[in-house]
């Protein structure tokens, strides 16, 4: 121990706990105790405390540190008094590196359970003791990892809480029951329409917010009382919601763009980001499913659309975007020259080939004369009076085909109706002619009548089903070329965003060169492989 005589009378004491449970535990006030009973025993004054309740000493960016730090050139107090090292930083560099600077700044670091180095030898074996405390710390954290491992591989569940849709029960000690994850119906739910808004109504994640928003459904845990894109990210792409329960699958990172920008922070790794499948733990989390994988495949397939047409993430407007390839059977990719005076189409070999030399030598195709042309035409076909002519027709015809298959067939209901009256006059003249008698003729009749009576009933339902269906009348052909000219209008009035919404609907892709556009995709009344193309870059008919 060091002798007393020699130690400055006026201290100040730093102290610092890793988490909340010590600090709820009071093992901040147990270090205090201490640190107070060795200044009290060395009649060392105390003036100023400096307390890192909940922080990592993996992090020397700490509030109650940094104000030490600048006290320190203050010369407030002369001495500054720590129970252990490791309280000062976890890492022997972090320790060094305050040390060395309090002490350029004459103030003397002491230590309660060790003494602080003073010549180069006890430098050296406080080096020493600092490094192996590193490497027990290490040989701890991949105890403590393979322990989850064998944990999890056992079927534990190493969790504080479930995921969104599910209640963790925590295991049963008297029983020797495993923690398990029950559903949550009313969260369930919830989880049900957030996917189907994806997959059916092809929303954005923003869109879902706001739906949510709408419909006043809170999140488990926010600050605001809303839903973050971040947490239905996460939920769209967790595989337990299907069954696939995982352990390991993520990872922490300090976040790029964080939400909030703070000086002091305890937890740095506040983001997650996902690890290649083939590095995921091989043990399964036993888990009740909320949705099957087909709908969950298809989720993931509309937010890789979602991705690719969002509006964000382009400068410049693309009608084309994510259907047009080049000849080579890659995609081609906006590009802007001249501070977006001209728009080209460009083949994405030059991207994946990189930095090796590109093996497409076709030219890029002008971004503005291909939507131009693309659009004229899809708009040209989807308000020709002739094929909405011919799509009336078609779909009437449908509607009365499946009028006659899903409720009844007229036709076959009344010549059925006609023999039974046939049948019942015949039984009729019969007892006229003293075949059977009246009791008789009764019960040959009374069974024909009651099939004519439902008959008629079935009749006057398929009539009744006819109506509401709006299938009586067809319209005429000025009502038809009217509502072309309409739509024609309309279609031309539209805005960037919904023309690209129709084409992302109509075609499947549109495989351009600088000679020629071939596009292939759907409408409901015509071919499903429409071809045009421009000799010309500057054509301006198809």
């Amino acid at each position: 121990m060091t002798d007393p005589l020699s130690q400055p009378k006026i201290i100040s004491v730093y102290g610092r706990v890793s988490t909340s449970n010590q600090e709820n535990e009071g093992t901040i006030e147990t270090q205090l105790s201490a640190v107070r009973d060795f200044a009290h025993k060395n009649s060392y004054t105390i003036v100023q405390e400096y307390l890192d309740d909940g922080w990592s000493g993996d992090s020397i960016v700490r509030p109650a540190l940094d104000q030490l730090r600048v006290d320190a050139q203050k010369k407030i107090w002369n001495a500054v008094l720590i129970y252990d090292p490791d309280r000062l930083a976890r890492r022997y560099s972090y320790q060094e590196l305050v040390m060395d600077e309090l002490k350029e700044a004459g103030i003397e670091v002491i230590f309660v359970t060790i003494s602080a180095p003073k010549n180069p030898e006890d430098k050296i074996l406080h080096g020493v003791r600092g490094l192996f405390a590193e490497y027990e710390r290490a040989k701890i954290s991949e105890r403590f990892r393979l322990g989850k491992l064998r944990k999890v591989r056992e079927g534990h569940i190493l969790t504080t809480e479930a995921p969104y849709g599910y209640t963790y029960i925590r295991n049963n000690k008297e029983t020797k029951q495993h923690g398990y994850y029950e559903i949550n119906p009313e969260e369930a739910r919830v989880v049900k329409m957030i996917f189907s808004w994806i997959t059916d109504d092809c929303m954005n994640i923003r869109q879902v917010v706001l739906e949510l928003q709408r419909l006043k459904i809170p999140p488990r845990k926010s600050k605001r009382g809303v839903w973050n894109t971040s947490t239905l990210i996460h939920i769209l792409h967790n595989t337990t919601y299907y069954g696939d329960g995982r352990w390991g699958t993520s990872y922490a990172v300090v976040p790029i763009k964080p939400l909030k920008i703070e000086k002091y922070r305890k937890t740095k790794k506040t983001s997650k980001r996902m690890k290649p499948k083939e590095e995921w733990i091989a043990a399964k989390i036993p888990v009740t499913p909320i949705i099957d994988v087909d709908l969950f495949n298809r989720a993931q397939t509309q937010l890789k659309v979602n991705a690719a047409i969002n509006p964000r993430n382009r400068k410049y407007q693309y009608l084309l975007s994510t259907r047009i390839y080049c000849t080579c059977g890659k995609t081609r990719v906006g590009e802007a020259a001249q501070g977006g005076k001209h728009l080209y189409y460009r083949c994405s070999d030059r991207i994946y080939s990189f930095p090796l030399p590109h093996t497409c030598l076709e030219r890029g195709i002008n971004a503005k004369i291909a939507d131009q042309l693309v659009w004229g035409k899809v708009a040209e076909l989807m308000s020709s009076p002739k094929l909405m002519l011919a799509q009336t027709e078609r779909w009437m015809k449908a509607r009365r085909e499946k009028v006659k298959d899903t409720v009844y067939d007229l036709d076959a209901l009344q010549k059925e109706k006609e023999k039974l009256k046939d049948q019942e006059e015949r039984y009729t003249k019969a007892y006229g002619a003293g075949v059977f008698s009246l009791d008789q003729l009764k019960a040959y009749t009374t069974p024909l009548r009651e099939r004519i009576e439902a008959i008629d009933t079935q009749i006057a339902q398929a009539k009744s089903a006819e109506q509401e269906l709006g299938i009586s009348g067809m319209p005429t052909q000025d009502e038809i070329s009217h509502f072309a000219k309409k739509a024609s209008a309309t279609l031309h009035a539209l805005n960037f965003e919904t023309k690209q919404a129709i084409l992302m609907n109509v075609l499947d892709k549109v495989i351009g060169s600088q000679e020629r556009l071939e596009v292939y995709g759907h409408l409901p009344v015509s071919s499903s492989h429409v071809v045009f193309s421009a000799k010309y870059r500057n054509r301006g008919n198809a």
